[in-house]
């Protein structure tokens, strides 16, 4: 959905290294925890092009998304928890993604199979984005999200970068409009309800000590 994951099977980095200069600003290298650390927390999906068709027209259906990155380091996991609007409408989804810090991707199973995106980070910490399958002409994708709803000039640019640097055309890019929104009131629901509960566990402390 929002991610859109389609096969990765070549690291990133021989890629970028064989690119042009104006490519330096992008980073492929092994996740670490401060990595993660710069990931946990909300995100807005911006943008992608996608050329694999399945995925390509999945995207086309997303009028806004964002998503919360939940962190396990330990177990190099990550539960995702995506808020879609698609038709006008919200859907929730819940999944866990998987960690491979060597090659620094992300995977998740999906359609029978392990799918993998890898991650490029640029010196704006409040941006990352996604490659799909980047030696793969016919399959080859990268999504782009920031941690607000709208993306910055600047930000805007860099992804627009990195499109050219993978080989894709701005004109393939399918955005988001995050003024279509509909799930706002599904989020402050389970804010609401996270606080609840945990006003409960802190109760049932106190009970307990007493």
């Amino acid at each position: 959905m929002a991610l859109s994951w389609a096969l990765a099977v070549l690291s990133l980095l021989p890629l970028l290294a064989a690119q042009s200069p104006e490519c330096g600003n992008l980073t492929a290298k092994h996740i670490t925890n401060a990595t993660l650390d710069q990931l946990s927390g909300k995100w807005f999906y911006i943008g992608s092009a996608l050329r694999n068709q399945e995925f390509n027209q999945s995207a086309r259906t997303i009028q806004a998304a964002f998503f919360y990155f939940d962190i396990n380091s330990t177990e190099d996991t990550i539960l995702l928890r995506e808020y879609l609007t698609i038709g006008s409408q919200c859907v929730y989804n819940t999944s866990f993604l998987s960690v491979h810090r060597e090659n620094g991707s992300l995977s998740k199973h999906e359609f029978g199979k392990e799918q993998f995106g890898y991650l490029l980070l640029t010196k704006d910490p409040k941006t990352f984005m996604l490659a799909f399958s980047p030696k793969d002409e016919q399959n080859m994708g990268l999504s782009f999200y920031t941690d607000k709803p709208q993306a910055t000039q600047e930000q805007m640019n860099g992804f627009h970068e990195a499109i050219t640097c993978m080989g894709l055309q701005k004109s393939e890019i399918v955005y988001t409009d995050e003024k279509q929104d509909m799930c706002g009131p599904l989020e402050k629901q389970h804010k609401e309800e996270k606080e609840k509960q945990k006003e409960n566990e802190g109760s049932s402390d106190d009970r307990a000590l007493g």
